[in-house]
């Protein structure tokens, strides 16, 4: 559970049209500081962001989902084909070692 001054500062920041980053930053920044005093077994930052987005998430920041990567058209074509051959990847990786 987030401590109240957090939420106090996360509140604060709503009411004055902040935005939603700056919110869930103040939870960021508890985790931050609980990292520091180890009150949790956190081993890096990346770990203290993520529980501090969550946090937020749960107090009813607006926070935006992570947006998804979509695969490139190269991957999906490549996708359709069989997989070739190993006999067939040697002889082309020689051919570009030795020209005739």
């Amino acid at each position: 559970m987030p401590e109240k001054r957090t939420l106090k500062r996360a509140a604060k920041a709503k009411r004055e049209g902040k935005a939603p980053s700056t919110q869930a930053g103040e939870f960021v920044r508890e985790e931050m500081e609980h990292m520091k005093r180890g009150k949790h077994p956190i081993r890096n930052r990346q770990q203290a962001i993520a529980i501090g987005l969550s946090k937020a998430h749960e107090a009813g920041v607006d926070i935006p989902e992570k947006a998804r990567k979509s695969t490139t058209k190269a991957t999906k074509k490549a996708a359709g084909k069989p997989a070739p051959k190993k006999a067939a990847k040697k002889a082309a990786k020689k051919a570009n070692y030795f020209p005739a």
